[in-house]
Order: structure tokens, then sequence, then C-alpha cells
């Protein structure tokens, strides 16, 4: 078995093209989005926007025949690293959550007809769209229990029911929503998927549910798009808004989320990196009771455990990423699971120490730091609960294992006892 660490020349040529974008023109604007109106901020991202199309590097994430890169989850992974630095240059890239998965979704499951109304203006950023799946009265992490129902009445599908947590869906163009049509049906094949354009009659955007990340309305939350609580109330929609077939919806909203975990994973690892830098530039600038904090053990000790989990991680990402492109999602899905699982909790916690490291400046907003802390709590929720992941790892290591009857396989008297017949020849015994 081969093993190399080290990037294609090519390859490592574009990320630094990456990075000098991301860090000289996307996070700075970041700094000042909150006082652009939407139209500002599409004038000066637009330029930013092109430049990534011309350099091919727009909605990489998709194959060539969709208009993307086909890059594989490896060199997609590589560069959601660099992307993970600052909210902003997802989107400039064209792979901004939730557009990026619902354009997976849309290329696995729609007709071409219906790649034409959504699809393809997509992905040239002329729409945007939202992913309802959550419901506020069952639980997020089993979707078999959704009570969204849509009932086929002649050729149209009328939905009905309470969603929640539905991404950008106030502002989305059309939300993908997770519906049962069949309940008698296996509980993976009870739901369907369906486009529902924005202004539909029976469709209701109630509010956008606050969040630690934007707890109240204000100005961080005039461009970004909240996560919207909607009501389905004879909401008609046509047979043709059906993506796929019936019943197809949770094999259609896996390809959505498995590849995407490897790219949010990634990105919080360039979280990571943003704030241990933070942290080790305040260890080597401040002094406390008469020494560098980077001298102080319980500092020295919050360096080394952030900078072996940031690179631990790394390495179980990419290792997915590899295996994913090498032999196929199945195989990555414990590896996926994983870093998906491991990876939130590094971010909480490198983010914590760099916090505390800061002190009360950490703590406030004159850093990126308490901004980063509040959003790493989400990711232990969204997709997939830790303890789904954790379920999940379990089985699939368990599988690799068998029960056995009496003493344990190790157990030395039994094993000494085989290995004393063995070599009984070459054996001393009293």
């Amino acid at each position: 078995m081969a093993w190399d660490f080290s990037t294609d020349p090519d390859v490592a040529a574009e990320l630094d093209w990456i990075r000098r974008l991301v860090v000289d023109e996307i996070e700075p604007l970041d700094l000042v989005r909150t006082r652009m109106s939407a139209a500002n901020w599409r004038a000066v991202t637009e330029p930013l926007k092109q430049a990534v199309k011309d350099r091919g590097l727009w909605a990489a994430h998709l194959d060539p025949a969709l208009g993307g890169g086909g890059f594989g989850q490896l060199r997609l992974a590589l560069m959601h690293e660099i992307l993970g630095r600052t909210p902003s240059a997802p989107a400039i890239f064209g792979n901004q959550a939730p557009d990026s998965g619902n354009s997976e979704l849309l290329a696995v499951g729609a007709s071409e007809a219906q790649k034409e109304r959504w699809l393809w203006p997509l992905l040239a950023g002329r729409l945007t769209s939202s992913f309802s799946l959550t419901e506020p009265h069952t639980a997020g992490s089993d979707p078999t229990g959704i009570r969204t129902r849509a009932v086929r009445d002649g050729d149209d599908w009328v939905l009905d029911g309470h969603k929640w947590f539905a991404s950008n869906a106030r502002r989305a163009d059309f939300v993908l929503v997770f519906a049962v049509t069949d309940p008698e049906a296996e509980p993976h094949r009870r739901a369907s998927m369906f486009v529902v354009e924005r202004d539909t009659p029976g469709m209701r955007i109630v509010r956008d549910v606050h969040t630690m990340h934007h707890p109240y309305d204000g100005a961080a939350t005039a461009n970004l798009g909240g996560h919207a609580e909607i009501r389905f109330e004879g909401c008609r929609v046509p047979g043709t808004h059906l993506i796929g077939a019936p019943g197809d919806a949770f094999t259609l909203a896996q390809k959505r989320l498995n590849g995407g975990r490897i790219h949010h994973t990634m990105r919080w690892i360039g979280q990571c990196r943003r704030a241990f830098d933070m942290l080790c530039e305040r260890a080597l600038s401040r002094r406390s009771h008469g020494r560098l904090l980077a001298e102080h053990q319980l500092v020295q000790q919050m360096v080394t455990k952030s900078t072996i989990e940031i690179e631990a991680l790394r390495l179980m990402t990419l290792k997915a990423a590899w295996t994913w492109d090498h032999e196929g999602p199945k195989a990555a899905r414990q590896a996926v699971s994983e870093v998906k699982y491991w990876g939130a909790q590094v971010l909480h916690d490198v983010v914590d120490r760099a916090i505390q490291v800061h002190g009360a400046l950490g703590y406030s907003t004159d850093l990126p730091l308490e901004e980063m802390y509040r959003l790493a709590r989400n990711f232990r929720l969204s997709d997939g609960a830790d303890e789904v992941h954790v379920a999940q790892v379990a089985k699939l290591a368990l599988r690799g294992h068998t029960a056995v009857e009496g003493w344990p396989s190790e157990h030395i008297p039994t094993r000494r006892a085989i290995a004393e017949q063995r070599y009984a020849t070459w054996l001393d015994l009293p």
C-alpha cells in the first residue's frame, strides 16, 4: 500500500490562488457585509464570483457535465479547508449550503425538464434554494417520524404540515420539501421530495427562528438567509414538481448529506486554524505573572492539545475523502461519521481555548472568536446530531467483530494451554 502526503503541484497552485482570494478579498468584505444592502453585496461580490468561474473553480463539487470542476472529494476537502476561514467564501465559490447540497440532489434525481427549470439557474447563481426536512414536533434525528403529508389530487399534490429550521427559506426562490406520500410503506420509503416555488399559495413563511448564531433581528441577518418556520396549508403543487419517484426522498437526501459532511469538516479545520493562530499570537504577546502566557504550562497544554487535535482531524478527514474517491461512498460511511462527530467537538474545543487565552477580549465582539463559538455549537446538531453519528460509527465498527462463548478470545490461561501444546518439544517444563 502506497502512502503519499504530498499535494499535486497543479492543485497546490490552485490552492494558493484560493487562499489569496479568501484572505485578501473575502475576509475584509465579511467585516463590512452588515453595512451593505443586498444589491450592493451582489455588486461587490459578482466580480469575485466571475474570477472564480474564469479560474474553473466555480461549483467544483459537481461533475463537469453539470458545470462544475469534478474535483473529487480529496481536492474539494483541501479547497474547503481554505474556504472555511470566513463565512462568505463558499457562496463566492458557488458551493454554499444549502444550494450546494440541493444542486447535488437535483443533479441525481431531477428530470431534464426539472434541471432546466431549477438546477441550471441554481448553478449559475440566478436562483437560490432551501431544504425543508425538520419539524418542530418530531425528532430531527429520525426523519421517519415526519408528519408533513402530500396527497395526490388529480395531476397535483397537496401538502399540509409544519416545518422549521428550513435554511434560507425566507429568501429562497424554491424550497425542497420532504413529505410523506405513503404512510403504510416501509419507513424509508414513505416520503417523497417536492419543489415548492416562492409565493406558492398555501406555503406560508411564519418567521425566521432565531438561534445562538443570530439571536435576534438586526444588521447581522439583513443579507443572510435564516432558518425559517413554514406552514403548508393546502399547498398545491403540480405533479411535475415531484423529484424522482414517490418514496425516493430518503435516498435523495443522503445524496446531499454524506459528501457535504466531509466539506463541512474541512471548513471547520479552516476555522480551527484561524482560531489556533489567534491563540498562539496571544500567547506570545501577552504577559501574566511576570511571564509570557506561552511560558505557562497550562497554556502550553492548550497549544499542544489544539495542534494535535487539528492535525489528527485533518488527516482523518482527508483519509475519508480519499476513501470516497477510490472506494466509493459506501466504503467511506464510517469515516465520514467519525470526522463529522469528532470534528464538531474539536472546533468547539479549539475556539474555546482561544477565547480562554484572550480572556475578556476573546469573549467580546472585538474578535471573531465569540461568533465562531456560537456557530460551533450548532454543528453538534446539524447534518446529524452527535448521537446519530456515534450510533452509526459503533454499528459499523462492531460489524468487524464477532461474539464468543465462554472465555474471551484473549483469555491468557486458555491461549497459554494451546501454546504449550504447540511448542511442547521446546519447553522446559517442571
